[in-house]
C-alpha cells in the first residue's frame, strides 16, 4: 500500500486533540463496560451491517467480553439488531429501539417512495405480507430469510430481486419485524412486539433532545452537521435537538468549527437514563483494531479527525465501504485482514508507513486481544 504520511503541525495538535477526546467518549481507550447492553445503550446505536464486525464493535468496548457474549445479548433480546437509522442496520438496546424509530423511521420510510414504487411495491402489498408473516410468526416465533421469502411467494407477494429485502426493511421501519438471534449462521426475523420488551417512553422534543444527548455523549467532541449524518435527521431537526439538549452539553469553536460534548456533571444523568452502570474504568493504551464501519470512523460526517484525505482512499473499497482499522493512540495507521482456520486466527496488517517499534509491539497486542475475544490463538504468534 502507498505510504501516507501523518499531519504535522497545529492542525495535527488539534486533531489529535478531538480523536483522544472521542476514543474516552465511545469507551474504547477505556472503558466501564462489561454488559453489551450497557455499550450499545450509551452509543446509542451501533452500526452493524457487517454482522461479525459488529459485534467486535461492541466487544472491544467491554471489559473482557467475548464474542459468545454479545450474540447471548442479542439472544435474549436486551440489543436487538434493526434499521434504526440512515436506512442502514445497527445494534440498539431494545429499550430504545422504539422510541429511536418512532423518531427516525418515518424520514426514511419517506425518503424511499420512489424505490417502492420502482419495485411495484405499494401499500396493499406491505399489508398482504403483514398478513402473511403474522400468521406465520405467531405460530413458529422466528424465520430465517429465506422461510420468510418462502411465506411471502405462498401470499403471492414476489420477493424478485430487491422485492424482498426491501419488504423487510419497510415491516421493520414500522416496527412489526426486528432480527432474532441466529440459527447456525442464518439470521431470524421475530415479530417486533412480542421480542422488543423493556421499552423507554420518548416522544417528540424528548425524544429529539435525548438522541442528541446520547450522541454528543459518547461521540463528542462532534458537530451539528455529525449529528445530522449520524442520526439522519434533517439539519433543522439536528440543530433542534441541539438546542433542547444544550443545558446537558458544552461547545468549543476550533478552526471556525463548533464542537459539541457532554457537560461533565451530564455525564451520570445520561449513564442513568440509559440504564448504563459507571464503574471504575478499565484503562487501555496503545493500538486497537477496529471492525469496519466502526463508530469510530463512520460515526461522524467530518473524518479527518482521524484520517487524512490521502488514508480515506486506502479505507475505502468498493462501494464506498470502511476497511477494519488499526488504530495507534488515537491515528488511524493501518488497515488490517483476518483469516481463520484450524481453531487459529491470522492477522493481515497493512500499514500506511512504517510503524516504530513501540508502535508495532502495542499492534501485536491489539491482535491477541481480538483473538482472545473470538476465542482462538493468534497463528504464527510466539
Amino acid at each position: 500500500m502507498a505510504t501516507a504520511t501523518r499531519p504535522r503541525g497545529r492542525s495535527a495538535t488539534r486533531l489529535a486533540a478531538i480523536a483522544s477526546l472521542r476514543m474516552a467518549a465511545q469507551r474504547i481507550s477505556a472503558t466501564t463496560f462489561v454488559r453489551p447492553v450497557e455499550a450499545i445503550a450509551w452509543l446509542g446505536a451501533v452500526q452493524a451491517q457487517d454482522y461479525l464486525g459488529a459485534l467486535w464493535a461492541v466487544g472491544l468496548r467491554l471489559a473482557g467480553a467475548r464474542e459468545a457474549d454479545v450474540e447471548a445479548a442479542l439472544a435474549d433480546g436486551s440489543i436487538v439488531r434493526t434499521w434504526p437509522m440512515r436506512g442502514t442496520l445497527h445494534f440498539v438496546a431494545a429499550a430504545d429501539a422504539r422510541w429511536i424509530l418512532d423518531l427516525l423511521a418515518p424520514k426514511s420510510v419517506a425518503g424511499a417512495a420512489g424505490r417502492f414504487r420502482a419495485l411495484g411495491l405499494d401499500d396493499e402489498t406491505f399489508a398482504r405480507a403483514r398478513r402473511a408473516l403474522a400468521v406465520r410468526l405467531e405460530r413458529e416465533g422466528r424465520l430465517a430469510r429465506p422461510a420468510v421469502y418462502d411465506v411471502l411467494e405462498r401470499a403471492k407477494v414476489s420477493t424478485e430481486g430487491q422485492r424482498g429485502i426491501h419488504i423487510l426493511w419497510r415491516l421493520a421501519q414500522e416496527k412489526f419485524l426486528c432480527f432474532g438471534p441466529r440459527e447456525g449462521k442464518q439470521q431470524t426475523f421475530v415479530l417486533f412486539d412480542a421480542w422488543v420488551r423493556g421499552d423507554r417512553r420518548f416522544k417528540g422534543d424528548e425524544a429529539l433532545g435525548e438522541l442528541a444527548r446520547r450522541y454528543f455523549t459518547s461521540h463528542g467532541p462532534a458537530t451539528a452537521s455529525d449529528f445530522a449524518w449520524w442520526s439522519g435527521l434533517k439539519r433543522s431537526d439536528a440543530r433542534r435537538a441541539i438546542h433542547l439538549a444544550e443545558s446537558q452539553l458544552i461547545h468549543e469553536t476550533l478552526a471556525e468549527r463548533v464542537y459539541w460534548l457532554a457537560e461533565p456533571r451530564a455525564v451520570a444523568s445520561v449513564a442513568s437514563v440509559a440504564s448504563v452502570t459507571l464503574a471504575p474504568r478499565v484503562s487501555r493504551r496503545g493500538a486497537v483494531l477496529l471492525p469496519a464501519f466502526d463508530e469510530f470512523v463512520v460515526g461522524y460526517s467530518d473524518r479527518s479527525a482521524v484520517l487524512h484525505e490521502t488514508q480515506k482512499l486506502a479505507m475505502n473499497r468498493g462501494g464506498g465501504m470502511l476497511n477494519p482499522a488499526v488504530v495507534v493512540d488515537g491515528h488511524v495507521v493501518g488497515t488490517w485482514k483476518r483469516t481463520i482456520a484450524r481453531g487459529k486466527v491470522a492477522f493481515t496488517p497493512s500499514f500506511f508507513e512504517p510503524l516504530a517499534d513501540a508502535e508495532a509491539r502495542a499492534v501485536a497486542s491489539a491482535f491477541r486481544r481480538y483473538a482472545d475475544f473470538l476465542g482462538l490463538d493468534v497463528r504464527g504468534a510466539a
